[in-house]
């Protein structure tokens, strides 16, 4: 029993990767500065961040959120995305 323990500490080091930070619609709106309402209609439109649902929960990940923020940015406002 006491080899079992010593395995399974030696698993749980620092050698695990970070895990992935989620932000429920409250959170992640004010992350980006807008409405949570604003992020409900872009659900539906399928024009904002990517998200995941838990069961009922919509949720965020925070990589995915300045992943589509930064994908946003325009240097004038005649470009388009892709440009």
């Amino acid at each position: 029993m006491g080899r079992y323990r010593r395995n399974k500490q030696m698993q749980t080091d620092d050698q695990s990767p970070p895990k992935p930070v989620y932000l429920n619609p409250k959170q992640a709106a004010d992350h980006l500065g807008l409405k949570p309402n604003t992020l409900a209609k872009m659900r539906v439109y399928g024009n904002g961040p990517k998200y995941r649902k838990h069961g009922f929960r919509v949720l965020y990940s925070l990589d995915d959120l300045n992943f589509w923020s930064q994908a946003s940015r325009r240097s004038s406002t005649s470009e388009t995305p892709g440009d």
